[in-house]
């Protein structure tokens, strides 16, 4: 397996793991009051709104070649460290 394969795979099990915390998420919030639901319903539409811009960002990796996967790779952790900011504020406000 290549480099180009292994990160891939590495940002598959990232967002898989996003998703899972999102559900997690999504549960927590069905036992919460209405006016709270509310608000964590909206944070969550926001984390699922990063899985996805993560999924855009996995496939124009996937896509490239690999010459363009080295300049692309750097496009891509630029992203992450910005979804992955989002997804740790929005756990400390759901600690709250």
């Amino acid at each position: 397996m290549n480099d180009k394969e292994l990160y891939q795979q590495k940002k598959e099990a990232q967002l898989a793991e996003w998703k899972a915390d999102i559900d997690k998420l999504k549960a927590k919030a069905s036992m919460a009051s209405a006016d709270v639901q509310i608000e964590m319903n909206k944070q969550i539409a926001a984390l699922e709104e990063t899985i996805e811009k993560g999924k855009l960002k996995l496939s124009e990796l996937t896509k490239a070649t690999e010459e363009a996967y080295v300049t692309i790779k750097a496009g891509v952790e630029s992203s992450w460290d910005s979804f992955k900011s989002t997804f740790n504020e929005a756990a400390e406000k759901f600690k709250r």
